[in-house]
C-alpha cells in the first residue's frame, strides 16, 4: 500500500485551480473589497472575526505607531535605500530590524509587563479606580525595591503628556473595550508619582500595547503589530526619500565631521 501524501493543515490561505480561500471565506468574493485590511490583519492573527469596535481601537493603534519622523528606523530605511536604491526591500527591512527595545518594542514590553501583573494577581481583578490605584501602587513598589524599570512610562519628547495617550483611551472607552490592561496603565499613570518622586507621561507605544493587550490580541505577537503599522510609515519615508532625498546630507554630515581622536582600549574581562 502506498504511502499516502503528507498534509500540511491551515486555516489560512488555499489554492485551488479556480478559488483561494483565506479563513474559510473565498478570498475574491467574500473578502477582496468586503473586508478592511486592519480587520483582515486583526483576523489572521486571532482567526476570530473582530467586532467594529475591536476593529476601530485596533486601526487607531495602527495609525499611532506608524510614523513618528526622523527616528532611527525610518534614518537607517533611508541610508539604506541610498547605499542600495535597486532593493527596496532591503531599505524596509532595515528599518524593522530597528524596531527593539527603545522604538517600537515597548508596545510589546508594556503589554508584557502588564499582562504578568494581572496574571499574578490573586482573587477577582479591581473594581474601580480606588482598587486599581491599590494594584499599580503595590506593583509600583516592587518595580522600585527590584530596581527594576517600569515600560511605558516617560518620553524623550513629550514631556508633560503624549497626545495618542488620552485619544486612545477615549476610542476604547467609547467602543468598550477599555479592560484590565488599560485599566491597570491608567492606574499607573494616576499613582506613580507617589512612588517615583516625579510625574512621567504614559508614552503612546505602552498605551498601544495595553490596549493591544484588551483587544485579546497574543502577546507574544504584539510587537509584529507595532512593525505593522510601522511598515506603512516606513514606505512613505522611502517615497519621499525618492522625491526629496535627505539620505546623502545625513550621510555627509557624518562623514564630514568625524575627528579622529587616540585609540581607547577595552579594558577587558579580568576577574
Amino acid at each position: 500500500m502506498a504511502d499516502r501524501p503528507k498534509t500540511y493543515p491551515t486555516a489560512l490561505g488555499a489554492s485551488s485551480r479556480t478559488s483561494i480561500t483565506l479563513l474559510g471565506e473565498d478570498l475574491a468574493r467574500d473578502v477582496m473589497g468586503e473586508v478592511g485590511f486592519g480587520e483582515l490583519a486583526y483576523w489572521l492573527a486571532t482567526q476570530r472575526r473582530p467586532t467594529p469596535g475591536q476593529v476601530r481601537v485596533f486601526e487607531a493603534v495602527l495609525a499611532a505607531l506608524a510614523d513618528h519622523g526622523f527616528t532611527p528606523t525610518a534614518i537607517v530605511t533611508r541610508l539604506t535605500y541610498l547605499s542600495a536604491p535597486d532593493s527596496v526591500q532591503g531599505a524596509l527591512a532595515a528599518g524593522l530590524l530597528g524596531g527593539g527595545s527603545r522604538f517600537l518594542g515597548v508596545t510589546e514590553d508594556t503589554a508584557v509587563f502588564l499582562h504578568e501583573v494581572l496574571e499574578r494577581h490573586s482573587g477577582p481583578l479591581p473594581c474601580g479606580e480606588a482598587e486599581w490605584d491599590a494594584l499599580a501602587l503595590e506593583t509600583l513598589r516592587e518595580q522600585r525595591a527590584a530596581e527594576r524599570f517600569v515600560p511605558g512610562l516617560g518620553h524623550h519628547v513629550h514631556k508633560d503628556g503624549d497626545p495618542r495617550t488620552p485619544r486612545l483611551m477615549e476610542i476604547a472607552t467609547e467602543e468598550e473595550q477599555f479592560g484590565a490592561h488599560l485599566s491597570l496603565f491608567a492606574a499607573i499613570g494616576r499613582t506613580h508619582p507617589q512612588v517615583l518622586g516625579k510625574t512621567l507621561p504614559l508614552n503612546g507605544a505602552g498605551v498601544c500595547g495595553a490596549a493591544l493587550a484588551d483587544l485579546d490580541l497574543p502577546i507574544p505577537l504584539l510587537r509584529g503589530f507595532a512593525l505593522l503599522a510601522r511598515t506603512a510609515g516606513l514606505i512613505g519615508q522611502l517615497a519621499e526619500e525618492m522625491r526629496h532625498p535627505v539620505g546623502n546630507d545625513i550621510f555627509l554630515s557624518v562623514d564630514l565631521n568625524n575627528r579622529p581622536v587616540a585609540p581607547d582600549p577595552h579594558p577587558g574581562q579580568r576577574p
